[in-house]
């Protein structure tokens, strides 16, 4: 019998990285001349979306937005968010813990993200916790990344799962897109900025805190 997996996705998810994050844009945006332009108040959602997508809402707030600006100054917001890369991201509560608990139970756990694989590999490791999972997958480990399915589908296959038996775990329309093109559950959670919207997105089930996760996983794809 296959394993029944559980994929998570990282930024948002597993880890709040918004802090590290805008603070690499705000890097770009001061070498452009234009000062701190994204705040964590206000922005935490954005830099969630990824580096493209601050570069764009930054550039279009001080109406300076050129796709051109936005790819020469990709590879330097990469190289900042990998100088400082955990400064400030937390694990979320609870949610180490309730992972060991599920691989004690025999599911199998992975990361798939749309953090560049090298830079996710990095955070984990920083963070202490790589070895808990046994699959990363990240936004540059096949040719397509998510909402395509296929990046879940490769994280499940080195896991040694099948689809039938996975779900996924993720804070946004990208992770809700991905689980219904592959066919699988989607738990979506509300403890992170844009959780107010996630029940719109109708995932198969909400999660406000690790500890409940158990039970929607057997809920959802049986025990291990």
């Amino acid at each position: 019998m296959m394993r029944k997996t559980v994929v998570f996705d990282l930024d948002g998810t597993l880890a709040d990285t918004s802090g590290d994050l805008l603070a690499a844009a705000n890097y770009c945006f001061r070498d452009m001349g234009l000062g701190d332009v994204l705040t964590p108040d206000r922005d935490a959602g954005v830099a969630l979306r990824g580096g493209r997508r601050m570069l764009t809402v930054g550039l279009e707030r001080t109406d300076r937005y050129k796709p051109e600006t936005v790819d020469q100054y990709y590879p330097v917001l990469l190289k900042a968010y990998g100088e400082t890369i955990a400064a400030h991201t937390q694990i979320y509560p609870r949610a180490m813990e309730t992972i060991e608990g599920l691989k004690s139970l025999g599911y199998g756990v992975g990361i798939c993200t749309n953090k560049p694989e090298k830079l996710a590999d990095q955070l984990l490791r920083e963070l202490g916790v790589r070895d808990a999972f046994e699959a990363l997958v990240g936004a540059d480990t096949l040719t397509v990344r998510k909402p395509d399915p296929a990046p879940l589908v490769e994280t499940v296959q080195r896991l040694g799962g099948e689809m039938p038996h996975t779900l996924l775990v993720g804070d946004s329309d990208t992770d809700r897109n991905t689980a219904k093109a592959a066919g699988v559950p989607s738990v979506l959670v509300t403890f992170g900025p844009s959780g107010d919207d996630m029940a719109a997105l109708t995932p198969e089930a909400l999660m406000s805190d690790y500890s409940e996760l158990p039970d929607i996983v057997e809920r959802l794809i049986g025990t291990a």
